[in-house]
């Protein structure tokens, strides 16, 4: 994140000749000149433009807000505006530039805003962007002159990716939440001129739509381009206004791969920043979605992973090496205890404690503390974070809370204060579809639907359900151990078949 350039307006020239197209009825306000620009943002210049329809107000002597009676028809550098009402008792007036979704004395910065074309700005008007001004009176004549200065935030976003997978994709909309409201209400004030602030619904998210969705033939019609990889505002440079403040964001980039019609999310959560009015700020990123490797698939408390000497990566004949597609299968999965992809086949007595012993398993959380994460990390539904693992893009997972935010965190016994290393038991819980906020983005990790291998090599449930080991064998039976898994909004502390290759990482 990194502040850009300052968009203030130096905008009010005297005119070539101040005195032509008064009107006895009308006043003159004087709004740049051929070489400034105004209310659409030029990116390299640091200038706006003024655009079709782009209406001023001015509080004139009896103190109502008068609306010009004449706009831009087109995008222009300069404009004199004409407005009605009487405008002689003072050498200054109040200029106000209230967007396009005004309805004459307030404005509101939109939850939901549109760009139909990288670095592109017209959208700004309808968006919610407004400034103020004061006019002051061009000497010998009845006309005033007036320098905008617009009044929100604008944030530019310049995604990236160097991730080959993703150059095929296509942006489609980019989605911030704050840890307060970004978008706002503002209303004049009939009395001071001053404009008050009120909230709207849900003013803490505004999402960006960057398709060009009125016509099939559109270059834009599935979103911006990601073939960059580097920052390129002309590529698939999109704004978004919002209101100025010190805000905690997030971001999330939805991605859409045209041809699976697979499309999700990549995050970014971003420091605390302050954001001025008339500032635009640079957020550029780079996009890369987070790759898992397919080497952390174990038998429970096996000595070597599942397809070890059979990955993936050595690119093996389809049924000779590890699968990475849905219901593949290969012959060389691990088949007895001489083998050292095999389960750990301990099993002391019924009732007994069997934590694992070797590398792969011994570290993981036990399955009281399996019971904590389900039952109080909060856990949060995400069916549209982007991820890839073995070379092909899935989204799907579920946030839990870090175990230093969970109050009462034991590794001694279960949330229902049974130690079920000993006692056994299962039981399953629900998780929320809200997703973290900005604020708490912090105290969650993330695990993905991994899927998993049953117990004849086949690869399944990827993108669906996640399947992640623990440290306990169930006390009750030599063949199973206990794993937490999800599916949908379900979480579930329960036994499986110690000869599935389920995971054994992610937990913090």
């Amino acid at each position: 994140l990194a502040f850009a350039s300052c968009a203030n307006e130096d905008v009010a020239q005297n005119p070539t000749n101040p005195n032509e197209d008064n009107d006895k009825n009308l006043t003159t306000f004087v709004a740049g000149d051929e070489t400034k620009t105004r209310t659409s943002l030029d990116y390299n210049s640091s200038d706006f433009s003024w655009e079709k329809d782009d209406y001023i107000y001015v509080k004139d002597d009896d103190g109502v807000l008068r609306k010009s009676t004449n706009a831009p028809t087109s995008k222009v550098a300069a404009f004199k505006y004409k407005v009605p009402g009487k405008f002689t008792a003072s050498s200054s007036y109040k200029v106000y530039y209230l967007g396009k979704n005004s309805n004459g004395s307030q404005v509101t910065i939109s939850t939901n805003q549109r760009q139909t074309a990288p670095d592109n700005t017209e959208h700004f008007g309808i968006a919610g962007d407004y400034g103020t001004a004061t006019a002051t009176k061009i000497t010998g004549t009845q006309q005033f002159k007036f320098e905008l200065e617009h009044q929100p935030a604008y944030l530019v976003f310049q995604p990236y990716t160097s991730n080959t997978v993703l150059h095929d994709c296509y942006l489609t909309k980019v989605e911030v939440t704050s840890d307060n409201d970004i978008a706002e209400k503002y209303t004049v004030n009939p009395t001071t001129g001053a404009l008050v602030a009120s909230t709207v619904t849900n003013g803490n998210k505004i999402v960006l739509t960057t398709r060009d969705w009125t016509s099939s033939s559109s270059s834009y019609y599935n979103g911006f381009p990601l073939t960059n990889s580097a920052a390129s505002v002309t590529t698939n440079g999109a704004y978004m206004v919002i209101k100025p403040g010190t805000h905690t964001l997030k971001v999330r980039y939805w991605v859409k791969d045209v041809a699976t019609n697979v499309e999700g999310t990549i995050t970014k959560t971003l420091a605390q920043e302050t954001y001025k009015p008339n500032t635009y700020y640079d957020m550029t990123a780079s996009l890369d979605v987070k790759n898992y490797d397919g080497d952390h698939y174990y038998m429970w408390d096996a000595e070597q992973q599942y397809w070890y000497g059979y990955e993936w990566t050595k690119n093996l004949a389809t049924g000779v090496g590890q699968p990475t597609l849905q219901a593949y299968s290969s012959s060389n999965y691990p088949k007895s205890n001489s083998d050292p992809r095999y389960y750990n086949t301990s099993y002391p007595g019924y009732g007994i404690g069997n934590p694992a012993t070797h590398t792969s398993c011994k570290d993981l959380p036990n399955v009281n503390e399996m019971t904590w994460y389900a039952a109080k990390g909060d856990p949060r539904l995400d069916l549209d974070e982007l991820w890839t693992t073995m070379g092909h893009l899935y989204k799907g997972g579920m946030w839990f809370k870090k175990k230093a935010y969970i109050s009462g965190y034991s590794s001694n016994t279960a949330v229902d204060g049974i130690d079920r290393r000993t006692y056994g038991g299962v039981n399953s819980w629900s998780a929320s579809a809200t997703l973290p906020s900005a604020a708490d983005a912090g105290k969650y990790f993330y695990l993905p639907a991994l899927g998993q291998y049953d117990a004849s090599g086949k690869l399944g449930n990827v993108g669906d359900t996640g399947f992640y080991w623990s440290s306990s064998a169930n006390p009750h039976d030599r063949t199973e151990a206990y794993a937490l898994t999800f599916h949908g909004a379900g979480i579930f502390v329960l036994y499986k078949w110690r000869a599935y290759g389920c995971r054994v990482d992610g937990f913090e």
